[in-house]
């Protein structure tokens, strides 16, 4: 029901994937009126799917705390969410408001044992492929503790997705340098360089521009930066796309050259396109959930559901779980001071 385009999208999209992987089932959520027209159009997708009609759809422009308040247990967003975590589902894709859904999904499936904070990863189109980024919106700030949590959830995800058994990764800073950058940034740098994980390949800093070449396979900062590196991203290949279009409409030998060169116009355009990457996954939860951008076509929400699959086959919960277990073992004084310092929060 959410996003831009509601059900006219996702069950497009739906039955893209079931076409692509015929072992995929789903259970859709949402109003009646809007879903069942969408859904008759596509028969084979009916027979693979289950519908359940919800009353209360949460709005793309509710508060998170009206959503919870109005849409507990009884909403379509809300459904979809506690069907992972009743085990009816083994992942949750939704286009709906990401600040309720991500209350939602942190209400409904808590957070992992030793995580503090979600992060939002996202995969990012590089010169060498693709990259994991996070956190690109979940947790404005970040201390040292948590910058590791996020360092081993990108690790387990890049893992699942990508299959590198030891995926290099490497701390957003404003330099390489090991004396430059916010004292979190550097501590957490120092302690995941000491920890030395099988899991993780620890790069050391890496910078802005460092994203866009894949200088690593996974690039940690805080929601802050993150979310902003996110839309200037998106924002600069609009630009760019604007600035090839009027280039190649300005004059009549443009548009010829454009006709010559239409095969490595398609090809960027391909590389370009955001929604190839589509699906921000909600990582340290006790469960699967994948936000689709909300202006997503129905390749891009395909996308989405694409990767949630992926994670689920290659078992990515475990693989976090393993890691978190493994580095909590060797660094016990981790999560000690961390306990200390939420209670220090508490008394404040």
């Amino acid at each position: 029901m959410g996003g831009d385009h509601g059900p006219s999208v996702v069950i497009p999209a739906l039955m893209t994937v079931a076409t692509r992987r015929p072992d995929i089932r789903f259970v859709i959520y949402g109003r009646e009126e809007a879903v069942r027209p969408e859904l008759a159009k596509f028969p084979k997708l009916a027979a693979v799917s289950e519908f359940i009609h919800c009353e209360i759809a949460v709005s793309m422009d509710d508060k998170p705390s009206q959503a919870l308040r109005h849409g507990r247990w009884k909403s379509s967003m809300w459904k979809a969410v506690e069907a992972v975590k009743a085990g009816t589902a083994d992942a949750c894709v939704s286009a709906g408001n990401t600040g309720a859904l991500m209350a939602m999904s942190k209400f409904c499936l808590r957070t992992m044992a030793t995580i503090d904070r979600p992060a939002i990863a996202a995969l990012w189109p590089t010169l060498r492929g693709e990259s994991v980024v996070l956190d690109v919106g979940a947790t404005i700030g970040a201390d040292a503790h948590q910058l590791i949590d996020f360092a081993i959830l990108g690790t387990g995800m890049a893992r699942s997705v990508f299959g590198i058994e030891r995926p290099s990764v490497g701390l957003l800073n404003v330099g390489v340098e090991e004396i430059k950058g916010q004292e979190e940034v550097k501590e957490a740098g120092r302690m995941l360089r000491e920890a030395n994980m099988a899991s993780m390949n620890y790069h050391g800093f890496v910078e802005g521009d460092d994203i866009g070449k894949g200088a690593v396979d996974v690039v940690v900062t805080e929601g802050f930066a993150g979310n902003i590196a996110l839309k200037t991203a998106e924002g600069t290949v609009r630009q760019i796309a604007g600035y090839l279009r009027a280039a190649m409409n300005r004059t009549l030998m443009a548009r010829i050259g454009y006709i010559f060169a239409k095969g490595a116009f398609d090809r960027l355009r391909e590389k370009m396109d955001v929604g190839r990457s589509n699906g921000g996954v909600f990582l340290g939860l006790n469960g699967i959930v994948v936000k689709s951008h909300g202006g997503a076509d129905s390749d891009g929400f395909a996308a989405a559901i694409e990767l949630g699959y992926d994670m689920v086959r290659n078992n990515l919960l475990d693989r976090i779980e393993a890691d978190l277990d493994l580095f909590h073992a060797r660094n016990p004084h981790a999560q000690t001071s961390r306990k200390s310092d939420v209670v220090a929060d508490a008394k404040e």
